[in-house]
Order: C-alpha cells, then sequence, then structure tokens
C-alpha cells in the first residue's frame, strides 16, 4: 500500500512545531521580584511626566500655573465611557515657551478687542478686522455670532498654538469683558477648530 503526500506532510509540520515551542518561550521573563537582581523592575520604566512651567513675562514669579479644568485627572478612573469617547474634544494644554507664547497673544487680544467690547459696538466684521490688524492673516482669523456677542479663534501659528474667545455682554454690567484662552489644538486633528468626529 503506497502512502501519497504523507511524508511532505510530515516534514513540513516539523519546522511549525519549532517554531511554536521557540515563540512560546517568548516573553516569558517577568519583571519585579522575579525578574532576577541584575534586570529591571517594572517601576524602573518611564512614564510621561507632566512637563514643568515657568511664569512668563508679566507673570508673577510666585503665581504657579493653573491646569485647565477641562482636562480629566489620569488617575480618576472615568464613570462612564462619555469622557473616553469624548477625548478628541479636549484641548491640549500648553507649557513651556509655547504657553509663554499662548499667554502673550491672549493679552494682544484682549487689548484690541477690549475697546470694542467696553463700546458695546462690535460685530463679527469689526471683531475680525481688529484681529488681522494684529498681524494675523485672513486665513488665521474666525469671527462668528455667538451668545449675545461674537466668538472668535485664531490660528496663531502652525504648532498649533490657538487662541479662542469672546466678546460677551452689556458694556454696563461690571462682568462683561472680554474672554480668550489659549491651548494647543486637539487629539488627532490638525488646525485649531473643535473636531466634530473622532475614532
Amino acid at each position: 500500500m503506497t502512502k501519497i503526500g504523507t511524508t511532505g506532510a510530515r516534514a513540513g509540520m516539523v519546522p511549525l512545531a519549532l517554531l511554536a515551542v521557540l515563540a512560546a518561550g517568548c516573553g516569558t521573563q517577568r519583571a519585579g521580584g522575579d525578574a532576577g537582581s541584575g534586570g529591571p523592575s517594572r517601576s524602573a520604566v518611564a512614564s510621561p511626566s507632566t512637563p514643568k512651567d515657568f511664569p512668563c513675562p508679566g507673570e508673577s514669579p510666585t503665581a504657579s500655573p493653573q491646569p485647565s479644568t477641562a482636562t480629566p485627572s489620569p488617575t480618576a478612573p472615568p464613570t462612564d465611557h462619555y469622557a473616553e469617547n469624548h477625548g478628541f474634544m479636549i484641548p491640549f494644554e500648553l507649557h513651556g515657551k509655547r504657553r509663554c507664547q499662548g499667554l502673550a497673544a491672549v493679552a494682544r487680544v484682549r487689548e484690541a478687542l477690549e475697546p470694542q467690547r467696553r463700546r458695546g459696538r462690535f460685530s463679527p466684521e469689526s471683531v475680525r478686522k481688529a484681529l488681522i490688524g494684529l498681524g494675523y492673516s485672513g486665513g488665521q482669523v474666525q469671527a462668528y455670532p455667538g451668545d449675545g456677542g461674537v466668538g472668535f479663534l485664531i490660528r496663531v501659528d502652525d504648532y498649533p498654538v490657538c487662541v479662542e474667545g469672546s466678546l460677551a455682554g452689556n458694556p454696563d454690567l461690571d462682568g462683561a469683558t472680554t474672554k480668550a484662552d489659549a491651548f494647543g489644538g486637539y487629539p488627532d486633528h490638525e488646525g485649531c477648530d473643535q473636531p466634530s468626529g473622532g475614532h
């Protein structure tokens, strides 16, 4: 009786079995106390750190930068998946020199727009014109009607450093101000406008 093809199949199974044995042995060394005295433990692996900020020009040296309240705490477990699913909509904070650049841009914007707000006469066109007057190109500036006022968005540079804010309120009320904040764009998205969809 002749067996056809069994020798070829057995010859092909030997290298496959050898590969499976070798692959099973990979990655079995454990970190921590079982790793041996000479190997690094899991705690020795570098972890990302929070960048340290320094006072920017015009800031008090004793004032410490305030963290954004929009960013969820990495140590707090999410109670639902909303924050996880909408993380692409949370802007990046600026740190170091970029933070100082953002604060300087915010100060310039507030100084340019506050006279319009105090007079109570402003429109998307007048806000856009004032921001372009600061040296930003027309493609870097957006101004649009908002809740009781005018909103604006500026792409300061390509990093990006972004400034977003609004002019609102009655000029006779003390609480009415020109609002502006700087941030560093969004995850998985180019530009300063808030993305409408993520992954």
